[in-house]
């Protein structure tokens, strides 16, 4: 009823000439996505327009010599073309090696997490060898705005440098504490509440350490603290502290908590019982140890 058109469509629109199209799509959509936010993608715009336009000026104009350059300068391109292009393609190949296309990565807000995990660490390593304080808290579920108001809001990537630079004691940021949310800083010399003093058995912590627990006991927070005098590592959470920790301690610890948030009680409870059997022969110590 339609002729020679409908006949055509049913000839070469099949399943497999959909397949084919759809390949063809994904290839080029897999390539904008290698050249995006590259230097290379204006220059394959440069490129595309280039043989546009002399390839049209070769068809409608009768010109022999023409016609017979462009086709060698189109054999001379298939050639300088992966050359131009061997950053994009290498890593194009590096990517099809690492698991085709990263299938097998962390996902973003994991890799994020720990990276962060490894920014604190570096800072506290630091900042324990050269006895300089810091107080660094990890907003969770409960809000911290209203500490983040009283300080110097930053909203910046973290990093193990910006930390040092901050906690630097002849910096005008050194003196309160650096607020984490949502794997930013949020702002720096922010003051938190200290505690009330019920968990307290040792008389010689400093200011920074009632703060840590000060914000542990109103807010499911985590918070690492870096004595100035001693250099010790701590972590404070739910009114309890962990102290005497290093690198790789406090690495297992932030670990645990960004875990999931019905999981995280227990994977505390279960380092404050490690730490427990530790030190189960010395009371007091245990005592100074967990609860600060």
């Amino acid at each position: 009823m339609c002729g020679e058109p409908c006949w055509l469509i049913e000839t070469y629109l099949n399943a497999a000439a959909l397949l084919d199209i759809l390949i063809v799509a994904l290839v080029f959509f897999g390539l904008s996505l290698l050249l995006r936010k590259t230097q290379a993608l204006s220059l394959l715009r440069g490129v595309v327009i280039l043989l546009a336009v002399v390839s049209l000026a070769a068809s409608v104009f009768p010109f022999p010599a023409f016609r017979w350059l462009i086709g060698n300068v189109l054999t001379v391109a298939a050639v300088a073309i992966p050359i131009i292009f061997q950053p994009e393609l290498r890593r194009l190949l590096e990517q099809l090696g690492r698991a085709g296309f990263g299938l097998n990565r962390l996902p973003e807000s994991q890799r994020l997490r720990l990276q962060i995990i490894e920014e604190i660490c570096a800072a506290a390593a630091r900042l324990s060898e050269r006895r300089q304080g810091a107080l660094i808290v990890i907003q969770r579920e409960t809000s911290l705005q209203e500490y983040i108001d009283t300080g110097v809001a930053l909203e910046s990537v973290v990093s193990a440098q910006l930390l040092l630079t901050i906690f630097y004691p002849k910096t005008e940021l050194h003196d309160g504490a650096v607020i984490l949310r949502q794997g930013r800083i949020a702002a720096a010399a922010c003051v938190l509440p200290l505690s009330s003093g019920r968990n307290l058995t040792d008389r010689k912590l400093g200011t920074r350490h009632r703060a840590a627990l000060g914000i542990s006991e109103v807010s499911d927070g985590v918070c690492v603290v870096v004595s100035e005098e001693t250099g010790q590592i701590s972590v404070t959470n739910s009114g309890r502290m962990i102290r005497r920790l290093d690198a790789n301690r406090l690495r297992t610890i932030l670990q645990a908590f960004y875990a999931e948030a019905e999981q995280a009680p227990s994977l505390w409870n279960a380092l404050v019982q490690r730490f427990q059997a530790r030190l189960g022969g010395q009371p007091e110590l245990r005592d100074r140890q967990l609860r600060g």
